[in-house]
C-alpha cells in the first residue's frame, strides 16, 4: 500500500474459513474494504477503506515508561486527519497495515491527540521496536523502477560449470606432462595418484549428491582445481626429498624408503594449513564460497590418504623393482647426483 494504513477493523467469524474470504494481493487497495490476516497469521480482520496512510507519520519511536510503548508523531496534515478519525471512531479499534498484513489494532481512547499518539498494550521490547519500525517504514514513499531487464538462459550456469571443468582438465594435463618430463617414472606415479584421488573424490561427490542432495557447483569445481596443486605439491615434496638423499650418496632404493617419513611430515603440515583455511572459509561464509571450502577440504583429506596408502608404496616398489641400474628413470643422474644402487 506504500504506507501504514488505519481503518476500523472487525475480526472474521471463527466458523468461516480464512482462505475463502481473504482479499488477494492484486485486489488489496487502500480505497476498498478488504479482509487481511494479522501478523500471527491466525486472525483475519475485516477492514473498511483506509482513512490515513503512512505519509502522515513523522516519527515513531519505542520507549520504556514502566512498560514498552510506541510514541507516534504526525505531521501537520496528519494531526488534523487523525483527530478527525479519532472523533468519529472513539472506542473502536484502528488497524495498522503494512504490505497486506495487520501489524497491530489498538483501540482509540481519546478524541484529540494534537499530533502525538501513544500505542500501548503489554508490548515486549522487540514487539514495540518492530511496530515502531513498521510505522517508520510505512512513512517512506518507496517506489520501484525498472532499470534493466535481461533474459538469461537456464543453461548458462551449466555452461559455466562445463567451462570450469574443461579448464581444470586442461590444467591437469599440462601438470601431468610437466611431471612426466621432469620426474619420468615418478611423474607417472604423480599422475596415478591424481587419478586415484579423482576417482575417490568422484565417489564422494556421487554419494553426497545421492544422500544429501549436494550438487557440484562452479565454486566447488574451483576448489577441486586448486586442490590439484596441493596434491602435486605432496608428490614433489617426496620426490625432492629422494633426490636430496641420493645426492648424499644413498642408494635409490634406500632413499625412496627412508625419505618418506620426513616428507610426509611436511605434507601433513601443508595440508593442515589448507584444512584450516577451508574450515575458516566454510564457517564464516555462505553460498558458493562454502562450496569452494567444502571441496577444498575434502580433496585435502583425500591427498593425505593417497600420499600414505598409494604414493609411497608405489614409489618404493618402482625404486626396488623397476629402476635397477638406471636411476635416470626417476629423473636422477648417476654422474651429477652420485646415485648408487
Amino acid at each position: 500500500e506504500g504506507g501504514a494504513e488505519t481503518s476500523e477493523p472487525s475480526t472474521v467469524e471463527p466458523n468461516v474459513s480464512l482462505d475463502e474470504v481473504l482479499t488477494p494481493p492484486e485486489r488489496d487497495e487502500a480505497s476498498s474494504s478488504v479482509v487481511l490476516l494479522g501478523s500471527t497469521g491466525q486472525t483475519g480482520f475485516v477492514l473498511a477503506p483506509a482513512q490515513l496512510t503512512g505519509e502522515v507519520i513523522e516519527e515513531a519511536v519505542a520507549t520504556f515508561q514502566n512498560e514498552w510503548i510506541v510514541n507516534v508523531s504526525f505531521n501537520d496534515q496528519g494531526a488534523v486527519l487523525f483527530d478527525q478519525m479519532a472523533a468519529a471512531n472513539f472506542g473502536k479499534e484502528v488497524a495498522i497495515v503494512l504490505d497486506g498484513v495487520v501489524e497491530s489494532a489498538p483501540t482509540i481512547n481519546a478524541t484529540e491527540f494534537d499530533g502525538q499518539a501513544v500505542i500501548s498494550g503489554a508490548f515486549g521490547e522487540d514487539e514495540a521496536k518492530n511496530l515502531a519500525l513498521v510505522l517508520r517504514f510505512g512513512a517512506l514513499p518507496v517506489e520501484f523502477e525498472r532499470d534493466d531487464v535481461r533474459t538469461v538462459s537456464a543453461t548458462l550456469g551449466e555452461g559455466t560449470l562445463r567451462a570450469g571443468v574443461v579448464a581444470g582438465l586442461v590444467g591437469l594435463a599440462l601438470v601431468g606432462l610437466y611431471m612426466l618430463a621432469y620426474y619420468r617414472l615418478l611423474g607417472l606415479v604423480a599422475i596415478c595418484s591424481l587419478a586415484v584421488s579423482g576417482a575417490t573424490l568422484w565417489s564422494i561427490i556421487a554419494w553426497l549428491g545421492e544422500s544429501q542432495g549436494l550438487a557440484l557447483t562452479l565454486a566447488g569445481a574451483t576448489g577441486i582445481i586448486v586442490s590439484i596443486g596441493v596434491q602435486v605439491d605432496s608428490n614433489i615434496v617426496y620426490y625432492e626429498r629422494i633426490k636430496e638423499e641420493v645426492r648424499r650418496g644413498r642408494a635409490v632404493r634406500s632413499a625412496a624408503d627412508g625419505s618418506f617419513k620426513a616428507a610426509f611430515a611436511t605434507i601433513v603440515w601443508a595440508d593442515l594449513a589448507s584444512l584450516i583455511g577451508a574450515g575458516v572459509l566454510y564457517q564464516l561464509t555462505t553460498g558458493t564460497v562454502r562450496g569452494f571450502a567444502l571441496y577444498l577440504g575434502i580433496t585435502t583429506l583425500i591427498d593425505l590418504a593417497v600420499s600414505f596408502f598409494f604414493m609411497r608404496p608405489l614409489v618404493v616398489f618402482i625404486a626396488r623393482r623397476l629402476v635397477k641400474e638406471k636411476p635416470s628413470r626417476l629423473g636422477l643422474s648417476t654422474t651429477s647426483e652420485g646415485a648408487t644402487l
